[in-house]
């Protein structure tokens, strides 16, 4: 599975970092990336910022890593007090930006929305849809909120692990297919 963590699915914008923090007394700002790797982030422009008064173009013209993140320069942002109105605001980019992927991998944001149905115990029983995904480390985790046309209104963890728990992925269906407990 690849980058970003949407939320809007309408959109044409997908959200791959985040402004954490100024950075420095010349407008840098400290950037979290939500691509993997996370670099990728400084592959995609313009970036679009999701402010409170809407969203509004930047262009970055230039960037470093920085610890375990990245600092970034905003062109146009030249000290510290202008730079600290972009923290908090997330980064998103447009769809059509992020490169095609191989084989069965997908990014996150297809999967929100998508029907879950687990094939357990002899039954295909309907769990909800995939609300968002969780990074835990040791693998990403489908969030599997019930609604009304499934077996309970329960939020459920499953882990995201092909040939395992997930079964298979039909984008174009809109469905997961999954094999989980529905008592988890």
């Amino acid at each position: 599975m690849a980058e970003s963590e949407p939320r809007n699915k309408g959109s044409n914008l997908i959200d791959v970092g985040r402004i954490t923090a100024v950075f420095g007394i010349q407008g840098w700002v400290k950037i979290h990336s939500f691509t993997e790797p996370a670099s990728n982030l400084f592959d995609y422009g313009p970036w679009w910022l999701k402010t409170a008064r809407g969203v509004k173009t930047v262009e970055i013209d230039a960037s470093r890593p920085h610890g375990k993140g990245f600092v970034a320069h905003i062109k146009g942002v030249d000290d510290r007090d202008l730079a600290a109105h972009y923290t908090g605001i997330t980064i998103a980019v447009e769809k059509q930006q992020l490169p095609d992927l191989e084989g069965d991998d997908v990014y996150w944001f297809q999967l929100q929305g998508l029907r879950v149905i687990s094939h357990w115990d002899g039954k295909a029983l309907d769990l909800g849809r995939v609300t968002r995904l969780m990074e835990t480390g040791a693998n990403d985790v489908l969030v599997v909120l019930g609604d009304a046309d499934s077996i309970d209104q329960n939020e459920r963890l499953i882990p995201y692990v092909p040939e395992h728990f997930v079964r298979t992925v039909d984008l174009e269906a809109g469905r997961i297919e999954v094999e989980w407990d529905p008592e988890f």
